[in-house]
């Protein structure tokens, strides 16, 4: 990428991530959205959009474009990666937010049809080149990677707090439940679907659910390699999610304020990617904090001599901007080189 020239971004699936991600590069100044791929008419994908920002008058809708002051993003009514033509619109970069096209395979339409390289706003399902973690393992980043994926909320939000902490202290293990605000695959009336659980209505019931953290976390944080165990409430709010985890500490003289101090302290140092909040919040507190951890400090106890459990808030706009961020990394390392061999 040439210096001043803001980095091309096509986007596939306009669902709350991809809208977010759009918005977000709206406002910026190094990034443009040049093409939407969405099952959805470019009516209705504006009417959302609309819907969502707090100046609509900036989103028009121009024919098959969406615009606002910065850029002009082409729509397409397309949803699968083989069929979307990226090389037409001289991508840098595909983010593709539809949370559905998680494997290698699709992941190489992607790169067949002219994207140089294909980040995911979700987990793998297998092995790609490399998975990013703003505030984890930026630096392992290379300019021969092509598939990559930026984890999940959950998964970043996790990260954050382990890394962050294990700085100081040495943990044994732990476990974590994210109490997550319903998602767009499940569904409001009770339904049959291929899990039992998931069959259920998204808007009544509190919904017991496995979370992939556990098993990519061997590879962002190999040091907690089958010590974490990982899982998920589904309940019936809309937005904001929430960490519960319970760590045991090997020092017993660890204390509730030593965790929030350590954690205050790598949020001086990751500021914009890690929050603290010393207020009593709720979920719908956190609804439009870019962090991708915001730390709650009311939430910090300890029970009996070693375990200590923490509360940390996190919501899909701060998944959006590391999106964005990691397609900014990958801009500053330049065009795709092959891996050495």
């Amino acid at each position: 990428m040439a210096q001043g020239k803001p980095i091309r971004v096509g986007i596939m699936g306009f669902g709350q991530i991809g809208r977010q991600i759009y918005q977000l590069a709206s406002l910026s100044d190094d990034v443009e959205v040049v093409a939407v791929a969405d099952i959805g008419k470019p009516a209705i994908l504006h009417y959302l959009l609309s819907s969502e920002v707090t100046e609509p008058q900036r989103h028009t809708l121009d024919g098959n474009f969406l615009v606002n002051p910065n850029f002009r993003a082409r729509l397409m009514q397309i949803d699968r990666p083989g069929e979307m033509p990226w090389d037409v619109f001289d991508v840098d970069i595909v983010i593709d937010a539809t949370g559905k096209f998680r494997d290698r395979l699709s992941m190489s339409a992607h790169l067949a049809n002219g994207a140089p390289r294909v980040l995911l706003r979700s987990l793998p399902t297998d092995h790609i080149d490399r998975i990013v973690i703003p505030g984890i393992n930026t630096a392992t980043a290379s300019a021969a990677d092509r598939m990559i994926s930026a984890g999940s909320p959950t998964t970043s939000a996790l990260c954050l707090l382990l890394h962050s902490l294990a700085e100081r202290f040495e943990i044994e293990c732990g476990s974590m439940t994210s109490v997550h605000s319903y998602t767009s695959d499940q569904s409001l009336q009770d339904y049959a679907g291929s899990d039992f659980r998931r069959s259920r209505s998204a808007a009544k019931n509190i919904i017991p659910n496995t979370h992939e953290a556990a098993q990519w976390l061997n590879h962002i944080l190999p040091d907690f390699h089958d010590r974490i165990m990982t899982w998920v409430l589904n309940v019936p709010v809309q937005e904001g999610c929430l960490l519960d985890v319970s760590l045991v500490m090997k020092d017993a003289t660890i204390t509730a304020e030593d965790i929030n101090e350590a954690m205050r302290a790598a949020a001086a140092k990751q500021r914009g990617v890690i929050g603290v909040v010393e207020d009593p919040i709720v979920s719908s507190d956190v609804i439009g904090n870019a962090n991708s951890l915001l730390f709650d400090t009311k939430g910090t106890i300890k029970a009996g001599s070693q375990t200590i459990k923490t509360l940390g808030w996190y919501e899909t706009l701060g998944h959006a901007a590391r999106l964005l961020d990691v397609a900014r990394l990958y801009a500053t390392l330049g065009p795709v080189q092959e891996a050495a061999r």
